[in-house]
């Protein structure tokens, strides 16, 4: 980029925002709960009103309470958790296969919640309900489970990226006095179990609310929408473009790049991370009037599939969104871990995942002195590998990386395929776009270069589980064969360049880039599309019939086209400063079709 060309520190959007339909209205405090009486009691007429809200794990429920009790004060308020779920010690028995004794690792529950509920508490509950002269508020994860007809039903929604905060600062897991404990094995507890369960509960809920609560912000700063206009919204979402809200956060590697290119916090010691687009963890704000509600991106994953994915894709992965962007800064900082990903029959028979994380890194930037750890170098003993990756876990006997791994010179807009089971890391002085499928969490950690977590505490190490998955065969040249300058053009017309920059055939997901000085016409051909600009100041997206209005997107900014979405142009701004542009393309690769 020259001089003139480089964008604005500040021109990434750190807090997108998705339009509600034309004429929703976002509650909020006091009158949310106003709201909430008034529709209740406007369906029960001359009999008490009966409200159900069901929580997400993680609102913070003694709260919600008290906030209902102060602002409904002629409801009874039940608290459905401790009058109906089971004792900790049960539940914790039911899962306790799953969670083994790994901090990080379990295996994919597949429990409903009413494994988790008494049958007969719930009935007894519902008879109380019945016999009572009051309004009453049935509230807790599971109150849609009570056997009555609710006046009013609503789903009080939370992001995992805000439990995940939470946690860190001392909130426990569903149910469990677990505050002071190791914030992975608290992770391990929701990703494995609670998670599963919570979405595929509220999932059988989507069509039935008519309120959801947004509690991100807190229950006093909770914000309510009527369940049509959530419907609606996520519907109409997947017409056109769209981002999800990134979230960014330190590391013992993290580098300085995020902080000053996109404008964060200076105060910060560094940024290691930014999940840009990962519907799993990330939010969406939805916006109506001046006001904004936040719902977890998977509320649209789980809602409309088939518009968002696409029908192949669907079939293939069903309600999971597959490809993730991420960024990595090492910028000023240090190396990753050296690691690899499991082999997907190794994943599927562990930690029942159906699928693997084959990844790739793309170099949005790099100092001169930038690298990428990648394969096995020729010739080297795999025993001796392993025993030394042994012997480096007890932090006395640093493991030479350099002995036994590739160091392979990293360049800006340079491509890195990552096959699973292939060793690799991203060195220091480095600005990854990582591009992945979306299973992250299953990463073997085989040497972290001696050093401990944030937190003080050693980070995991999984050298038994790395050992069973390294491809011993993936050496110097079947890496500079298969993974590096991996660059095909594929259609050069005027003013645009199609290539090919991977990924590797073992992997599912094909990344196109195209390079462009005016406008480049895409068409999803019926599957998700995820883009990030990683060339140019700024562009926007449109319909050539004007099926959407024109979306805006900043230098760095990933974006999501639905499959719905069909033909678009991607194409500079009257506003754009840049001579080129450059943007790159995942999506997930037809098998029948060798040419992606």
């Amino acid at each position: 980029m020259t001089a003139t060309d480089r964008p604005s520190p500040s021109s990434y959007v750190k807090q997108p925002t998705v339009a509600m339909p034309t004429g929703s209205v976002i509650w909020s405090g006091t009158e949310a709960w106003s709201e909430l009486d008034v529709a209740a009691r406007a369906i029960a007429g001359a009999r008490p009103a009966v409200v159900v809200i069901d929580t997400y794990p993680g609102v913070d429920l003694r709260a919600l309470i008290a906030e209902l009790r102060t602002n409904l004060p002629d409801y009874d308020v039940i608290d459905v958790e401790d009058r109906a779920a089971h004792p900790p010690e049960t539940v914790d028995a039911l899962v306790e296969r799953n969670l083994t004794d790994d901090r990080v690792f379990g295996v994919l529950g597949h429990f409903t919640l009413d494994e988790f509920y008494d049958v007969e508490k719930l009935a007894s509950l519902a008879t109380a309900v019945a016999d009572t002269a009051r309004p009453v508020i049935l509230v807790g994860w599971g109150a849609a489970l009570t056997p009555v007809a609710p006046d009013v039903l609503v789903l009080a929604d939370l992001a995992r990226w805000e439990i995940q905060l939470r946690q860190r600062r001392g909130a426990t897991n569903w149910r469990t006095a677990n505050a002071g404990e190791d914030s992975l094995r608290k992770y391990k507890r929701g990703f494995f179990v609670e998670w599963r369960v919570a979405d595929r509960h509220k999932r059988d809920l989507f069509d039935r609310i008519d309120f959801l609560l947004d509690t991100n912000a807190g229950v006093q700063q909770a914000g309510l929408i009527t369940g049509e206009a959530f419907r609606e919204a996520l519907a109409e979402a997947t017409a056109g473009p769209l981002r999800v809200v990134p979230f960014f956060d330190p590391g013992v590697w993290g580098g300085q790049w995020m902080k000053d290119r996109l404008d964060l916090d200076r105060t910060a010691d560094n940024y290691a991370w930014c999940f840009d687009c990962v519907p799993e963890e990330n939010s969406l704000l939805l916006e109506a009037g001046g006001r904004v509600v936040e719902i977890p991106a998977i509320d649209l994953v789980l809602t409309r599939p088939r518009e968002l994915l696409g029908e192949k894709t669907f079939a293939r992965f069903g309600a999971e969104f597959p490809i993730r962007f991420d960024f990595l800064d090492t910028m000023g900082g240090g190396n990753l871990s050296l690691q690899v990903h499991p082999l997907t029959d190794y994943i599927q028979n562990t930690f029942g995942m159906h699928y693997t994380q084959d990844e790739s890194y793309y170099l949005l930037d790099a100092d001169e002195d930038a690298v990428v750890y990648l394969g096995l170098k020729t010739g080297i003993d795999p025993a001796a590998m392993i025993a030394d990756l042994q012997a480096a876990t007890d932090g006395e006997h640093p493991f030479d990386a350099e002995k036994y791994v590739n160091r392979i010179p990293a360049r800006k807009h340079d491509h890195f395929a990552i096959p699973a089971g292939t060793v690799h890391a991203s060195g220091a002085n480095s600005m990854v776009l990582e591009i992945s499928a979306t299973p992250f969490i299953f990463t073997f950690k085989l040497w972290d270069w001696g050093r401990v977590g944030i937190d003080g505490i050693p980070r995991p190490i999984h050298v038994d589980h790395g050992a069973k998955n390294i491809q011993w065969d993936r050496d110097t040249e079947w890496v500079e064969s298969n993974l590096l300058g991996q660059v095909e053009v594929v259609a050069e017309r005027e003013g645009v360049r199609e290539e090919r920059t991977g990924l590797h055939e073992l992997e599912f997901i094909e990344v196109r880039r195209h390079w462009f000085t005016d406008e480049a016409r895409h068409d999803t051909e019926g599957t998700v599309n995820v883009l990030n600009l990683v060339e140019g100041d700024e562009v926007e997206i449109a319909s050539p019939t004007g099926a959407f209005a024109p979306y805006r997107i900043h230098y760095a900014e990933t974006f999501i086209v639905p499959a719905a979405v069909g033909p678009y142009i991607i194409r500079r701004t009257p506003d754009s400063r840049s001579e080129r542009f450059a943007t790159v393309k995942a999506y997930v690769r037809d098998t029948r079709d060798s040419d992606g």
